[in-house]
């Protein structure tokens, strides 16, 4: 059986097109962008065999390029209908033609099998299984794929919790031996793709520039690589997060990530997707992983603290948190929102008996009124519910009005700490008319210009960007957890990128 080439990367492009032409050319793309390992979706040509000739060419014309042909039937999700055989004959075909590696599904291979030894003798062969559905037992899938001899064993599945993620990462720690790809799709098994060639993975799976991919869950290999330095993390690499619901439009992967290169750190900040019932089993496998600290963000503020073993005074007076860490093997809590209010606000005003409109009651609403209220301004609270604004502002001795009467009075300055108008949500603003502030801050940071500061700059008025506290809570976040000054015109720089 042939071996794998052993400068092998650890990245794979996944390239899924209609046409020879654009296969062709997008691999030239991905190519010049630095990536020499591409996967060729033959099946999603009309003719599969096209993809041959293109194999063959690209071969001659970009040196170190490694090829994987894949030809995935459509039983197996694939897009190729033809018979079996045909479908052997087309990766034997891109083997001769200089395919670095072939992938045939499972389904096929218990269909053909006296074709399979063969085909594994022309190139070395990837055996995959693939469920779409969830992540099922893991063991009895190797079993029937080491039926078969493969230089390679690939196991996808589709994470629909946290832990979904943690039982991949520990099947690959626990057969190291074993030549394996292992990863799980969609949004929630995005930290098995950055995760698993540091803990013995063969490779892993990146979209492209242009089409987004072939399967839930890609990110783009720019990503994978510069900011996530998936060829780079080790068995030994810290583990740090966001953890939302949603998560994609957060911009703290990118601050973090940067911070941590810049002061040289073996760690690494991933997007942790986790709905309102996956809180419990999130922790289950941060507890079960070498997760050091996470970001908390909405909807888990709250709900967070059940599942702490300290919690800062102030936290818990805010009775929010949105920064964890592990100290001796407990998990400890505390909010650095009120210092990403505080500062920001204090450039434009002194705070002392000023008067701060703030709209949301919320945990970052809690957060902004308590330092506020500390920091001795005059605090109003408003919002579509006005028994929770009452309840905010019973708590900082405050006031609570209706969104009429806020419409209707004026304040130095509005705080705004509802999620309306963040992405994708983009279009919508709690105040559509007259702001009644001369300073207004938005804590939405995604978009960066949300409608309720562009009504607030044609105003004439103050504007103060969610980055702007965002910036500010996560240097704080970054000291906590590493005990280093946070690089804060790094981090600042990331954010502005």
């Amino acid at each position: 059986m042939p071996s794998l080439p052993k400068s092998l990367p650890h990245i794979c492009v996944a390239l899924g097109f209609p046409g020879a032409a654009q296969l062709a050319r997008a691999a030239e793309r991905e190519y010049k962008d630095g990536n020499t390992f591409l996967e060729f979706r033959l099946d999603y040509l009309p003719d599969p065999s096209a993809g041959i000739e293109v194999i063959r060419k690209l071969r001659k014309s970009l040196p170190g390029i490694y090829i994987l042909a894949t030809c995935r039937h459509k039983r197996a999700s694939g897009h190729y209908k033809g018979d079996i055989e045909q479908q052997i004959a087309i990766l034997q075909s891109s083997a001769e033609a200089g395919a670095a590696l072939i992938d045939l599904e499972i389904e096929s291979a218990e269909s053909a099998k006296p074709a399979v030894a063969a085909l594994g003798e022309a190139a070395p062969l990837c055996l995959s299984y693939h469920n779409f559905e969830t992540t099922s037992a893991l063991e009895p899938v190797l079993r029937r794929l080491a039926r078969f001899p493969a230089s390679v064993y690939k196991i996808v599945t589709t994470a629909r919790k946290p832990s979904d993620n943690l039982r991949l990462l520990q099947f690959a720690r626990s057969h190291r031996g074993t030549p394996l790809v292992l990863f799980a799709m969609s949004e929630i098994g995005l930290p098995s793709r950055v995760l698993t060639p540091s803990l013995g993975g063969l490779y892993t799976f990146a979209a492209p520039r242009e089409n987004g991919g072939t399967a839930p869950g890609q990110i783009p290999a720019k990503l994978m690589r510069s900011l996530y330095r998936c060829e780079k993390l080790t068995r030994h690499t810290r583990l740090y997060g966001v953890v939302a619901c949603p998560v994609a439009h957060s911009k703290s992967p990118q601050i973090h990530n940067r911070a941590f290169q810049a002061r040289r750190l073996d760690s690494v900040y991933l997007p942790f997707l986790v709905a309102p019932a996956h809180l419990s089993d999130w922790m289950k496998f941060a507890a079960a992983q070498p997760v050091v600290g996470f970001s908390v963000t909405i909807p888990h503020k709250q709900r967070i603290l059940r599942y702490l073993d300290f919690i800062e005074p102030q936290a818990r007076r805010i009775g929010a948190v949105n920064t964890v860490w592990r100290k001796a093997g407990k998990w400890r809590g505390t909010n650095t929102d009120t210092e990403g209010v505080l500062k920001p606000l204090s450039r434009h005003l002194r705070l002392v008996r000023s008067s701060v409109l703030i709209a949301g009651y919320g945990g970052a609403a809690r957060a902004a009124a308590i330092a506020l209220s500390g920091a001795s301004a005059k605090v109003t609270i408003t919002g579509r519910n006005i028994k929770s604004a009452q309840s905010l502002a019973r708590a900082v001795n405050g006031e609570a009005v209706t969104l009429k009467e806020a419409a209707e009075n004026r304040y130095d300055a509005l705080i705004h700490a509802t999620p309306l108008g963040m992405f994708p949500r983009t279009g919508e603003c709690l105040f559509p008319d007259r702001l009644p502030a001369s300073i207004v801050f938005d804590m939405v940071y995604n978009p960066h210009e949300t409608v309720l500061l562009k009504c607030a700059a044609a105003q004439g008025a103050t504007v103060i960007h969610g980055s702007e506290m965002l910036l500010e809570q996560a240097a704080r976040q970054f000291e906590i957890w590493t005990g280093e000054s946070a690089p804060r015109a790094v981090m600042a720089a990331a954010l502005a990128g």
